[in-house]
């Protein structure tokens, strides 16, 4: 009993301790990462561009190795296929992430989004109800989709782009 004891405290004061639990399911940047990878799995099975695009934006804007973003990933599909909705993730990251980071939370869904050259309904709406959820509001979700498409040098266009303007 006392050598379990020891363990559990050497596991929580170990360097690698915080690694391995910031991908628990408590984690906003698992959270963040199953949003990402619901929004690239929605039209099918990612393309290449698609997996390299999810990969680099988890790398440089949770500044991890390729490694840990791998297992990031792989943590997040699991999550993200076991999950029945996105409030899950969202709560945890409105629990974790200042407006700030949830305004580059979206702007990395618009960038998965574009990442193949168009915009499905699907796409749109998983942003929309993702953005509502993290409490992003209907401006600054169209202006991010609007700054990320222009650098994709794609036109925004959907049905719902001018219902949102009208908003």
């Amino acid at each position: 009993m006392l050598d379990g004891l020891r363990q559990f405290i050497a596991d929580i004061v170990s360097p690698s301790a915080d690694e391995e639990r910031a991908f628990d399911d408590t984690g906003y940047r698992l959270a963040a990462t199953a949003l990402l990878v619901h929004v690239v799995s929605l039209d099918g099975e990612p393309t290449e561009v698609e997996k390299r695009k999810l990969h680099g934006l988890i790398e440089s804007s949770f500044k991890l190795d390729p490694g840990t973003a791998d297992r990031l990933i792989a943590s997040a599909i699991k999550v993200e296929g076991e999950a029945v909705d996105l409030y899950h993730f969202t709560s945890v990251i409105m629990r974790s992430v200042n407006e700030e980071g949830r305004l580059r939370i979206i702007e990395m869904m618009w960038e998965l989004v574009y990442a193949d050259g168009q915009v499905s309904e699907f796409e749109d709406n998983v942003v929309w109800r993702a953005a509502d959820l993290l409490g992003v509001s209907s401006r600054d979700r169209i202006d991010l989709k609007h700054r990320v498409a222009e650098r994709q040098s794609v036109p925004p266009k959907d049905a719902s782009t001018s219902a949102d303007a009208a908003m």
